[in-house]
């Protein structure tokens, strides 16, 4: 799996791993759990972008094939946006709106989850958000 290098890691201490490897780990080591359910809290942190599309290529891989119900809090709307299912938009820690990305991920709910204006565009079939 080039999901985590085995080789380069293998024989090293969690302590020993830079961020981004410690994180894969962690995320490796609740995939070999096999549970139905898996709940990540913000499991992209510390990675570069070629490695937070590999993770979210897993997730998305690992809901799809293997039938596994994946929960996953992110704060990059666009990577929801790109990989979710389901999205839930909070605010204050009060759910503001859920359902299909199609249905969040517009002007005016993100505008008003993030009290700032906000545009979404198309780009090559995918909804993304733009704040600046």
């Amino acid at each position: 799996i080039e999901y985590l290098d085995l080789a380069d890691v293998s024989s090293r201490h969690l302590d020993e791993l830079s961020g981004g490897q410690r994180q894969r780990a962690f995320v490796a080591m609740v995939l070999a759990q096999d549970t139905e359910y898996l709940l990540l809290d913000e499991p992209l942190n510390n990675l570069d972008v070629r490695h937070q599309a590999s993770m979210m290529s897993l997730l998305r891989k690992t809901a799809d094939e293997l039938g596994k119900t994946v929960v996953v809090v992110l704060h990059d709307v666009n990577v929801a946006a790109a990989y979710a299912d389901h999205v839930i938009a909070m605010r204050d820690g009060e759910v503001v709106v859920q359902g299909p990305p199609a249905e969040v991920v517009t002007e005016p709910v993100l505008s008003s989850v993030f009290d700032a204006k906000v545009r979404v565009v198309d780009v090559e079939g995918r909804r993304v958000c733009l704040w600046f």
